[in-house]
C-alpha cells in the first residue's frame, strides 16, 4: 500500500486571551510554538508544515523554526469563537498542493512528541472505517457521578439518566463505572476529503487515539502554563529537541530566505522508512 500524502497544520492564532501571546511565549528557551513544528518535523510523516496564523510576528516565528507560512488568516477566522473547520476550509482551498490527509498539531500542547504523530498516523492507516482520528484520555471526573441543579438551585438530579440500572452509577465505585474519555488537543489525523464531504474536521466515524503520560497535557490558562515550567524543570515531561537557535527577531531570516526547497529538505530530515510502501 502506497504511503498516503499528508499536511500538517499548525494553528496559531494571535488572540489568546487567558495567557496572552502563548504561540510565542518562551518555555525553555524557545517559543511554544517551535515544539508543535519540531514534532511535525521529526515525525517523518509529512510531505509539508503549515502554520495557520493571522499574525505576521507569529509567521516570522514560525519560518525560524523552519515551517511554511504561504499566506495570513484572514481576521474573520481568527476570534476566540471561530471553529477550526473555517481556517482549515480556507487553508485547503488555498494551498497549492493537494493532499490526502492532514493533522493538527496545536501548539498548546507542548509534550506530545514526533512518536505520538507516528503512533496516530500508524493507527488511522490501519482503521480504514474510520475517516480520522482523535486524541483521548480517561476523565478523571466521570460524568455518571455528574449531577445537574434545579432552576431554583433546591434540588437536583443525574446528568445522566440511570433509573434502569440496578445501581446507580452516582451511588457505586469508580472501579464499577463504564470507561469514558474525554477529547483532548494533542493530536487530530483526518481524510482530507472529510472537509468537503461531511463539513466538518473529523467526519462521522472517528478512532480513538488514546495518549500516554503528558502527552494530552494542554496549556490553557496561566497556571497551566506554570505546570509546564514545573514538568520540564523537574524532568518529569520533556519537550521535542528543537535543532535551532532561539528565534530572536533581529537576527530572524526574510520571508524569502527559508525557500521551499528548504523547507522540504528539514520537513523530510528524520523521515524513517514506512512500512505501506
Amino acid at each position: 500500500m502506497n504511503t498516503p500524502t499528508a499536511v500538517a497544520f499548525v494553528p496559531a492564532r494571535s488572540g489568546s486571551e487567558r495567557v496572552p501571546h502563548k504561540n510565542v511565549r518562551p518555555l525553555a528557551g524557545h517559543p511554544l510554538l517551535a515544539y508543535a513544528i519540531e514534532t511535525a518535523l521529526q515525525s517523518g510523516v509529512f510531505e509539508r508544515v503549515v502554520v495557520s496564523t493571522d499574525a505576521e510576528e507569529i509567521a516570522d516565528v514560525a519560518r525560524w523554526y523552519g515551517a511554511d507560512v504561504p499566506f495570513l488568516r484572514p481576521a474573520e477566522y481568527a476570534t476566540s469563537t471561530s471553529p477550526d473547520i473555517e481556517w482549515l476550509r480556507f487553508t485547503l482551498e488555498q494551498l497549492d498542493g493537494r493532499y490526502e490527509l492532514f493533522a493538527i498539531i496545536r501548539a498548546t500542547n507542548p509534550f506530545r512528541g514526533p512518536d505520538a504523530v507516528r503512533r496516530g498516523f500508524e493507527q488511522l492507516i490501519a482503521t480504514p472505517e474510520a475517516d480520522s482520528l482523535r486524541a483521548v484520555e480517561l476523565v478523571k471526573q466521570h460524568p455518571g457521578k455528574m449531577w445537574v441543579l434545579a432552576e431554583d438551585g433546591r434540588t437536583m438530579q443525574p446528568l445522566l439518566g440511570q433509573s434502569h440500572l440496578d445501581v446507580a452509577w452516582h451511588a457505586g465505585q469508580y472501579q464499577a463505572l463504564p470507561s469514558v474519555y474525554v477529547q483532548n488537543s494533542a493530536l487530530e489525523i483526518a481524510w482530507t476529503r472529510v472537509v468537503s464531504e461531511a463539513g466538518t474536521r473529523e467526519g462521522r466515524v472517528v478512532a480513538p487515539f488514546l495518549t500516554q503520560g503528558h502527552e494530552g497535557f494542554n496549556v490553557d490558562d496561566e497556571e497551566d502554563w506554570e505546570r509546564a515550567e514545573r514538568l520540564v524543570a523537574s524532568g518529569a515531561a520533556s519537550l521535542p529537541a528543537v535543532g535551532r537557535p532561539p528565534y530572536a527577531p533581529a537576527s530572524a531570516p526574510s520571508r524569502k530566505s527559508l525557500d521551499a526547497p528548504a523547507r522540504e529538505k528539514r520537513a523530510r530530515q528524520g523521515r524513517r522508512e514506512r512500512p505501506y510502501q
